[in-house]
């Protein structure tokens, strides 16, 4: 048997956590098309008669301008310090710029086996893909260098082997039936805000957060769950609600059906807006809220 930790890194929007979802076959993280989506670490397992792998999806790797994207930032880094293979994600067109010296220098002062995975082979041709390689391969030296596309699933099976022979023999870190660490009422919040991401216009996704202040589940699993969108500006507060309250509607409505796919449960949801004032740079909110690991 093989077990073993793997970390996903990479600048924002390559595609960790598609991937990761798709890698484990189930939804656990929030994807959207807005850039810094993932905030928290979040741990999936995998587990079949090869063994078992634990991927840590992690916030896109990216200069830090409040107290929220130092917790991200350093939550990617600490995740390389603590896994026996890292899934380094890039984009076929990518150069290695500003924000690859920045992964590159986690990853030397980590000293960890590295396989550079280039994302959305969908969309590129064999020659932009081995000029991919080529930039690459000059700028690090890889355990292992594989194309994929975690949208359409191409090549995932061929990483998954790759990642079992490179792996560590070791016995099974979790049950077989464990899927992810985060509990209920913490993907709650991220679908919702998931939603609200999907909904709202570019200028609001970055100033809010979700705050789940009661879940409430049944005997029969069913769940009463009440839950507040955080956003920085009064402005942005009826932007949330829309007009007639058709945006928060919105945005509970396809909340609740994302939860209740995943829980196979019927969930009453309850939303309302607050406004919190630069809460991206409060200490004691980010800690509230499950962003107070790092300062």
């Amino acid at each position: 048997m093989k077990s073993g930790f793997v970390t996903l890194i990479g600048r924002p929007n390559v595609g960790k956590s598609t991937l990761m979802n798709r890698l484990i076959g189930a939804r656990i993280a929030i994807t959207s098309n807005k850039a810094q989506t993932t905030r928290h670490r979040i741990e999936t397992v995998y587990t079949d008669e090869r063994g078992q792998i634990i991927f840590l999806d992690t916030p896109g790797i990216h200069k830090a301008k409040s107290r929220l994207g130092d917790y991200m930032v350093g939550t990617a880094k600490d995740a390389i310090g603590e896994v026996d293979i890292v899934l380094w994600l890039i984009e076929p067109s990518d150069p290695f710029g500003e924000g690859e010296e920045l992964v590159r220098s986690f990853l030397k002062s980590a000293k960890k086996p590295v396989v550079l995975l280039i994302n959305k082979m969908d969309l590129a041709d064999e020659k932009t893909l081995a000029g991919c390689r080529s930039r690459f391969e000059k700028e690090y030296d890889f355990a292992a260098v594989q194309a994929v596309s975690a949208l359409t699933g191409a090549g995932t099976e061929a990483l998954m082997q790759r990642l079992f022979d490179l792996l560590p023999e070791g016995p099974l870190l979790y049950d077989e039936d464990t899927l992810t660490d985060q509990t209920m009422r913490t993907l709650a919040a991220e679908f919702i805000r998931e939603k609200a991401l999907k909904n709202l216009s570019d200028e609001v996704p970055h100033g809010i957060a979700v705050e789940v202040e009661a879940y409430h589940e049944k005997p029969d699993g069913s769940a009463d769950i009440e839950a507040a969108i955080i956003c920085e500006k009064e402005s942005h507060k009826g932007i949330v609600i829309g007009k007639g309250g058709l945006t928060i509607k919105k945005i509970g409505t396809e909340a609740r059906q994302e939860i209740e796919k995943l829980t196979e449960a019927k969930v009453n949801l309850k939303l309302f807006v607050k406004v919190r004032k630069d809460w991206r740079n409060d200490p004691a909110f980010l800690k509230s809220i499950g962003y107070g690991k790092r300062t």
